[in-house]
């Protein structure tokens, strides 16, 4: 039985900054036998971090964080699957459609921000570091790089945040839109870091049909874990923990812990994977 999971954590596929085989030897050296792989909107690294757990011994569950809007508010969906070979055409194609925009918004972002601000930056360099995808923690990395004196934090918040002109919002998918489509695959949906649904009613939130909530996550006080756990019980879901992993510093960004610092545990696990393999 696996003694240390940790089912939330990015690679350099989406907007993390190790690859997918750099972050499963991370774990392992963290002692963290059983992983999931879950970049934004994308499974490119889902192949290289399974073969790279099989070398060395970490279970990779191949998963994913799906973008989506409630209510106008931003919500990510944990989506985990059994195997790859269950995600089908369609949604490979949906993701696929996705990343094109993607890749369309990260231009039309960095072209605000010469226009608005006098922020100039190289998009193709941008995009050849970001390896084809590009987010907004890409484009801050740029703007810091480029010798402009802005902290981390305030280039989110007020060159490229959710409320700056700069911004460019990404394709709307709602919330009971992005549960059904992971589902039609027979993934397993998962609530992610309810810390942040600020402004949200979670009471109504998870009378959608998630399967479970990321009750354990590091940016929670104590009494929040307890109260996502005690949510999670209410309404009959499992419960999760993830890292968020980005292998970012603390100066950087509030994505600043290491794999497994909050984990579930073997019982957890146990429950997980049940949950998972019964879908």
């Amino acid at each position: 039985m696996y003694r240390k999971g940790d089912f939330h954590l990015h690679t350099k596929v989406s907007d993390g900054k190790l690859s997918p085989k750099e972050l499963v030897k991370l774990a392992q050296k963290e002692g963290t036998d059983i992983i999931a792989v879950t970049d934004h909107d994308t499974i490119g690294g889902l192949d290289e971090a399974i073969v790279e757990g099989e070398d060395i011994g970490v279970k990779v569950i191949p998963g994913i964080e799906l973008s989506t809007l409630y209510e106008d508010k931003s919500v990510h969906i944990l989506g985990y699957f059994k195997n790859i070979e269950q995600i089908d055409f369609n949604f490979k194609k949906y993701l696929k459609e996705l990343n094109e925009y993607r890749i369309y918004r990260g231009e039309k972002i960095i072209k605000n921000l010469d226009s608005l601000y006098n922020i100039k930056l190289d998009y193709k360099l941008i995009l050849e570091k970001a390896q084809g995808i590009i987010a907004r923690p890409h484009i801050a990395k740029a703007i810091v790089d480029a010798g402009y004196d802005y902290s981390w934090n305030y280039i989110f918040e007020n060159l490229i945040g959710d409320n700056s002109p700069a911004y460019v919002p990404n394709k709307k998918l709602a919330t009971e839109d992005g549960i059904q489509l992971l589902q039609s695959v027979g993934a397993l949906t998962i609530l992610a870091h309810p810390v942040f649904a600020r402004n949200i009613n979670l009471d109504k939130l998870l009378k959608f049909p998630f399967h479970g909530i990321e009750a354990i996550y590091p940016a929670n006080t104590a009494e929040e874990t307890e109260k996502f756990i005690a949510y999670a019980k209410k309404y009959n879901k499992i419960i999760s923990a993830g890292s968020d992993f980005h292998g970012v510093t603390k100066d950087d960004s509030k994505h600043a812990s290491t794999v497994g610092e909050v984990f579930l545990d073997e019982k957890g696990i146990e429950i997980f994977l049940h949950k998972l393999n019964e879908i």
